[in-house]
């Protein structure tokens, strides 16, 4: 069996990341939960440390990154159309926020909405 991990994603609390844990797991893709203990005994702590990271075996990755793919959430406007990135054109972006002060860490919810494309990450505001 192979010992090598390598983050499929991460995830701001525990919950957040069954579903896709479920999924691979009834694809027979064995999946590792880093970080899930400390979050659940003290949440406040999980941007700290990055939130919980789905991993999976290397040998697995390519199978896991597809199987996320599809059952992965992507951002959308309010009219449900997907967030098309500025960029690349790509349809295929997530929200995104940079808490970097402690005011925003703090309380997330005040800080505006960004978005990152998930092809060629790159950030940008909402349109109007």
């Amino acid at each position: 069996m192979e010992s090598e991990f390598h983050t499929l994603g991460t995830f701001e609390f525990p919950a957040d990341v069954q579903i896709i844990k479920a999924k691979l797991e009834s694809e027979g893709i064995p999946v590792f939960l880093r970080d899930e203990a400390t979050i659940n005994s003290d949440p406040l702590i999980s941007s700290a440390i990055g939130g919980v990271k789905l991993q999976v075996y290397s040998s697995d990755w390519e199978r896991a990154k597809e199987i996320y793919d599809e059952v992965r959430n992507y951002a959308t406007d309010d009219q449900g159309n997907p967030i098309v990135c500025p960029n690349c054109k790509a349809k295929k972006s997530e929200i995104y926020y940079t808490r970097k002060n402690l005011f925003y860490k703090l309380f997330p919810f005040f800080e505006s909405r960004k978005y990152r494309c998930m092809q060629c990450n790159f950030i940008t505001k909402p349109t109007k």
